[in-house]
């Protein structure tokens, strides 16, 4: 006998596979591919997918385009946009799941008007791979150069038929060690080379009438993977875990911004020991190993001040602070619009290695909040994240410390937060203690570095809740002590 538990849960696997099946039976009716062109773009964590769809309606008033992913490609996705080409407006992404029958994930992307019989619309799919390069070899010495695999489905995953595809995959350097050459030649023209290679760029295609390949048969038959094998000159970095805590003050005019990390190094992990006279020898003599982190570079917003970096020994002094002024920044370039912090761990970070660090800093208030006086509510812009550059972040977690006495509180992320959570925190001098929303995102990267906004309002009397209760509590000493000094305590007179 089964528990209700349990068939509730078979009942929603069994609805999820009949919504996503018929969203699958209803879309190779409604357009086709006339040409799939994919750009693949290798890095260390991080990978980016853009994959260009140019989509021929063959029925009137067709509106909604369906995109697959592999499961693969799905495990390592955090990340999904589309757009039109040219066109900046985001589209409308719904994802539907996954189709055990046809091992692929399905996506529906919802046009800004409908098509009409034969014709067509670029639709540009973009997507953020995180952990989908692998160092190859495991290990490596400490001064060994670093490799790493990268593999990927052959064909572009469609409902629909497609009449020319083809896959370019950019390495960041030209040395590629090895790549996929062989069994490539179903849907290639006679005597053509399914794939070449210019530089560090690898050509796959073109393949020409590939049928509707969301289907197991095609998947089982006709679909290859592609693996290539490259040279990374970089660390390969992920924030294993992020723990921002955002506290604003009104009285104290302040943004404090403290950030709590576990930095891992993914590349190969070190074989044998670690030799300081080694890594010696490699700055004196300016041979960097890849695979070593020796810095970092992050950038913070401008008007940031008092930035403090720590880890579980005590602070580290070995950083460097380039602020400037929000004023300055406005008229900056793009690029110089930033404060940059030079960070250098107590300890080279290699391949397997950890290091865990505390750090902060401080922003002006009147440059990240404003009043609204139509509504009577403060908006404070909070950024999510500090971007530690190319890296893929696994756990993050964002606490908003609003000042007590807060009412009417809204919370505008940028992206759908896995779980919000609301509290109330108290530390010294509070009496009933701060409001505080707690958000929590898997899976993130540079993409997510955008602004939360805050409103909320705050009353008069909340402004003064904090002096009275200092004043109260002064008061009711002094008090006491008066009191005390007017018994005598005295034995004997």
């Amino acid at each position: 006998m089964y528990s209700p538990r349990v068939l509730w849960y078979t009942l929603a696997c069994g609805l999820n596979v009949l919504v996503v099946s018929a969203a699958a039976a209803a879309a190779p009716a409604t357009f086709e591919n006339d040409a799939v062109a994919r750009m693949i773009e290798l890095g260390g964590s991080l990978t980016h997918v853009t994959t260009t769809y140019t989509a021929r309606a063959l029925e009137k008033d067709a509106k909604v385009f369906y995109v697959s992913l592999s499961e693969e490609e799905e495990k390592s996705t955090t990340w999904v946009e589309a757009k039109l080409k040219g066109q900046t407006a985001v589209l409308d992404i719904e994802r539907h799941g996954f189709n055990p029958r046809n091992h692929a994930f399905l996506y529906s992307v919802a046009l800004p008007k409908a098509l009409k019989v034969n014709q067509t619309a670029n639709i540009v799919f973009s997507t953020l791979q995180s952990h989908a390069s692998t160092p190859l070899p495991a290990s490596a010495a400490q001064g060994d150069p670093q490799s790493l695999q990268y593999q990927t489905p052959l064909y572009v995953i469609s409902p629909y038929r497609c009449a020319l595809q083809r896959t370019k995959i950019r390495a960041p350097t030209p040395m590629i060690h090895s790549y996929t050459q062989d069994n490539l030649s179903n849907y290639v023209e006679k005597d053509a080379k399914p794939v070449s290679k210019s530089g560090a760029t690898l050509t796959y295609g073109p393949f020409y009438k590939i049928p509707e390949s969301m289907n197991t048969r095609f998947q089982e038959s006709k679909q290859r993977t592609v693996s290539v094998h490259y040279d990374y000159d970089q660390p390969v970095l992920t924030v294993a875990s992020l723990q921002r805590s955002a506290e604003i003050s009104h009285w104290g005019a302040n943004l404090n911004i403290h950030d709590e990390l576990v930095l891992r190094n993914d590349g190969p992990e070190l074989k044998g020991h670690f030799s300081r006279l080694e890594h010696q020898s490699q700055l004196f003599f300016k041979r960097k190993a890849a695979h070593v982190m020796r810095d970092l570079v992050l950038q913070l917003p401008a008007g940031s001040r008092d930035p403090y970096f720590i880890d579980l020994v005590g602070n580290v002094s070995t950083s460097h602070f380039r602020p400037i002024q929000l004023s300055s920044a406005l008229i900056a370039p793009a690029k110089s619009r930033s404060s940059i912090l030079e960070l250098r761990p107590r300890y080279p970070l290699l391949g397997g290695w950890n290091y865990t660090f505390t750090l902060g800093y401080d922003s002006p208030l009147e440059d990240v909040a404003k009043y609204d006086s139509s509504t009577g509510k403060y908006v404070v812009a909070i950024p999510y994240l500090t971007n530690v550059p190319g890296a893929a972040f696994d756990e993050t977690s964002m606490k908003i410390i609003l000042p007590e006495g807060a009412t009417d509180v809204t919370i505008h992320p940028p992206f759908a937060p896995d779980v919000i959570e609301q509290s109330r925190h108290i530390t010294y001098l509070d009496t009933t203690g701060r409001p505080s929303f707690i958000l929590k995102k898997n899976g993130v990267s540079e993409k997510h570095a955008g602004t939360v906004y805050v409103t909320y309002k705050l009353s008069t009397a909340a402004h003064f809740k904090k002096p009275i209760a200092v004043t109260s509590a002064a008061l009711a000493l002094f008090t006491f002590a008066l009191g005390v000094r007017r018994f005598d305590l005295t034995l004997h007179k």
